[in-house]
């Protein structure tokens, strides 16, 4: 017995097949809804597994971020012990438009933060504040409001 072949169809990938979906009929119409004029200044991102693992994960986001079209510094506060100047090499970085930065004295990783979002010399400042009250979360909203910058804080499980 013999079977009717279907065309041989190429596979696409996953985005690119979720993208290609009809859009639901409901978008149809359009809905005016008031555009948010207040960026979310602050993002957090949790990372668990093996260092080497978690550093993988890290790497294109910050790769990206060291490419920034902004002319200002992307900094990196008290990052691990892991994250180094080889580190940053290998993972295709941009170290020219990066500055590390260590707390120094009495001075806390918070307090550091606080003072690079608040300057505006910089993009986006990384931290890795764990854990991260809601007191010092809104302390860092508002340094980067104020130097018009984003916050990056990341969790290291």
């Amino acid at each position: 017995m013999q079977f009717p072949h279907a065309p041989q169809q190429t596979q696409l990938p996953l985005f690119e097949a979720f993208m290609m979906q009809p859009l639901a009929p409901l978008l149809n119409e359009v809905v005016e809804t008031p555009w948010n004029n207040d960026p979310e200044v602050f993002s957090e991102l949790s990372l668990r597994g093996a260092a080497g693992s978690c550093l993988s994960l890290l790497a294109p986001i910050l790769r990206e971020l060291s490419e920034e079209q902004d002319a200002r510094w992307l900094t990196l506060i008290a990052p691990p012990s892991s994250l180094t100047q080889a580190w940053l090499r290998d993972a295709g970085l941009n170290r020219e438009r990066i500055l590390l930065l260590q707390p120094r004295g009495s001075q806390s990783a918070q307090q550091l933060t606080c003072e690079a979002l608040r300057l505006g010399r910089s993009h986006t400042v990384v931290s890795w504040l764990n854990p991260l009250s809601s007191n010092a979360k809104q302390q860092l909203i508002s340094a980067a409001r104020t130097g018009d910058a984003q916050s990056l804080n990341i969790r290291l499980g």
